[in-house]
């Protein structure tokens, strides 16, 4: 494997960034940061870009890969451990999937199987996203399936599945097979609003209630789905 000492270096000083402006407040999520390439989830040419601090377009759909900051602010906000179920809803790149993998399912604890499924709903997107993960080395941790997030995986199904859910893009409302196949305790992280900007809403189901936080504004691309945007209102 070639390894890029200027790129690991760029690796350490973003993390070291993220970490003093307090993005990043745990060491497990640092240490996601450190272990996982970025520049094996985005566009050869931009492989210098890595590690800015700012959003990268992965595809000609206009899709991106979200800025660094967003997703620590994310994954501190899920409270990730060891061995949890989680869905992830916008597969992208594959990079925010692989983070959570490592967290969830470190390689050192191969006793306790934390598991990823994420739910793309562009073909080109999962195809690209599973090549990215068996890059490297998440494809085992990481199950990319085809279909409509919106409605929950296995699509409109009426079980709880699921310890967390995240959503990566912009949501209308809170599709509710996401509400209904998150356990109990667990947490759903979802950005929503009806235009550009959005709210990140974090959600907690407890005693069958769902306790609902605004945690920060942000920009994400729509989510498509029957309980999402339409698709015919966005050019993507």
């Amino acid at each position: 494997m070639n390894i890029d000492i200027n790129l690991q270096s760029k690796r350490r000083d973003l993390v070291r960034k993220l970490c003093d402006a307090g993005y990043i407040k745990t060491d497990k999520v640092a240490k996601a940061f450190l272990n996982v390439p970025r520049e094996n989830f985005i566009k050869q040419e931009l492989r210098e870009l890595a590690y800015n601090d700012s959003p990268l377009v992965i595809d000609d759909t206009g899709q991106t890969i979200s800025a660094p900051h967003m997703i620590a602010i994310m994954l501190e906000e899920l409270e990730l451990k060891i061995g949890l179920d989680i869905l992830e809803i916008g597969t992208g790149s594959g990079y925010n999937a692989a983070l959570i993998a490592e967290i969830i399912n470190p390689q050192e604890t191969p006793d306790i199987r934390g598991k990823v499924t994420s739910v793309e709903r562009v073909p080109n997107l999962a195809k690209s996203a599973r090549s990215n993960l068996v890059k490297s080395n998440y494809q085992d941790r990481v199950d990319v399936v085809l279909g409509d997030g919106t409605l929950g995986y296995p699509e409109c199904k009426n079980n709880q599945m699921y310890d967390r859910i995240i959503v990566t893009a912009g949501s209308p409302n809170i599709p509710r097979y996401l509400e209904i196949q998150l356990r109990e305790k667990g947490i759903l992280l979802i950005p929503v609003g009806k235009s550009t900007v959005q709210k990140l809403v974090k959600i907690v189901k407890k005693n069958h209630n769902m306790n609902k936080d605004d945690i920060c504004e942000c920009m994400f691309v729509p989510l498509i789905g029957m309980e999402g945007h339409n698709e015919k209102s966005f050019s993507i």
